[in-house]
């Protein structure tokens, strides 16, 4: 993502886990773990969508981590149908929450399309003193997952002409938490060509998320 991106190896419970984790120039406010797309159809940490809500919270100040699920890059392991790759995202933010600089920090949980999915039903396992303060949904895979229903205050963007999740799946899902979602006119799944328009959209909506 930048030259200063860190590299690293944490324990998972499929094998170990390949991070990429990026730090603000000042201390950082928080921290977001940022789950990718789905891994059988060519999902890396490197999508991005991916790399673009990494920025967004870096532009914010926070400290972001990136990491590919079991089995994708070098992630040891074998895909597990999503409930391993929950497991790994539950993994990874346990590291980061260790981690020397991040440790007491407030945790935010983000995922595109797969990857919306598995932060969801990450933040579900967490202890309730444990939970994000804040879930970002970038395309979630409402159609073909099981999506949990969210907090009141996560932030749900969808694009209007998504051909592989279609929007009406995401409004069906929202709509019996009355949940809002900020539809991108016009945007397909992949955000060709509207990537700074997502991060402007995300980081007006997350502005803020470090100081309360």
């Amino acid at each position: 993502m930048n030259p200063r991106t860190v590299r690293e190896m944490v324990a998972g419970p499929g094998g170990r886990i390949e991070c990429a984790i990026d730090r603000p120039d000042a201390a950082p406010l928080g921290v977001a773990v940022v789950c990718h797309p789905h891994p059988q159809y060519g999902g890396t940490l490197d999508n991005k969508v991916v790399q673009t809500i990494a920025r967004a919270f870096l532009q914010l100040g926070w400290a972001s981590v990136r990491f590919n699920f079991r089995g994708i890059g070098a992630s040891e392991g074998k895909w597990d149908e999503g409930r391993g790759e929950v497991d790994d995202a539950l993994a990874v933010v346990a590291a980061a929450r260790a981690r020397i600089g991040f440790t007491g920090l407030p945790l935010a949980l983000a995922g595109f399309s797969f990857g919306g999915f598995v932060a969801v039903a990450a933040a579900e396992s967490l202890a309730a003193a444990d939970k994000p303060r804040r879930l970002v949904l970038v395309a979630p895979s409402t159609q073909k997952q099981q999506v949990p229903a969210v907090p009141g205050d996560t932030i749900v963007i969808h694009g209007e002409g998504d051909d592989v999740v279609p929007l009406a799946a995401t409004l069906d899902w929202a709509q019996p938490q009355s949940l809002p979602v900020i539809v991108l006119p016009g945007v397909g799944h992949f955000f060709h060509g509207q990537l700074a328009l997502l991060k402007t959209v995300l980081v007006r909506e997350l502005r803020g998320l470090g100081a309360v």
